[in-house]
């Protein structure tokens, strides 16, 4: 991948994070066809009277979660800086290429966070984290194909991650709401 196609990918995927970490507002991406307006930046409402309005559970489940912290913005910094990196079983560096785990211990190595180094010992790590409450910087877990964790990635977001498929493959973003790996999801796991 060229330095400079992968330095544009980079700042337009990491400019959200970016604003939130230094505490600007702003309106979130719109996900499934809902944007929520609690999150959004406020027009002035000098002079005029607001009407406030209690959400009711379901509403709330609707919402977008929070965007990612400083540390998570830093980890999808690093594993976004490394895409089109050769896919390589046991690589953990990008000069010698990554597989799935590889590239979550480096990413999270690289920002003072000691992960184990095979995919089912990841599985253990943080907390447990509902698939509706994902957030930048989670992991994501499948089976693909050796009964239970086999697989892993970053979330960038509600729909997308950062990881290394396979042999042949490269360091790459992929949407895990596809068929193939919502078939294979096993859950999410967030280090804190």
């Amino acid at each position: 991948m060229r330095p400079f196609f992968k330095t544009w990918l980079t700042i337009c995927l990491l400019m959200p994070l970016a604003a939130h970490a230094t505490n600007r507002e702003q309106r979130l991406p719109n996900v499934n066809g809902f944007t929520p307006k609690s999150h959004a930046s406020a027009p002035s409402n000098k002079g005029k009277q607001v009407k406030h309005t209690t959400l009711s559970s379901t509403d709330r489940s609707k919402l977008v979660p929070p965007m990612a912290t400083k540390e998570s913005s830093n980890v999808l910094s690093r594993a976004v800086n490394v895409l089109g990196t050769p896919y390589r079983w046991g690589g953990s560096s990008p000069s010698k290429g990554f597989d799935c785990s590889g590239l979550v211990q480096w990413a999270f190595a690289r920002n003072g966070r000691a992960l184990p180094r095979e995919v089912r010992e990841q599985f253990l790590v943080g907390r447990e984290i509902d698939s509706d409450n994902v957030k930048p910087g989670d992991l994501l877990f499948f089976d693909t194909g050796s009964k239970g964790a086999s697989h892993v990635g970053i979330a960038l977001d509600h729909e997308t991650f950062v990881h290394a498929p396979r042999t042949n493959g490269v360091v790459r973003i992929e949407r895990y709401t596809s068929s193939y790996w919502s078939r294979r999801y096993l859950g999410a796991r967030r280090v804190e």
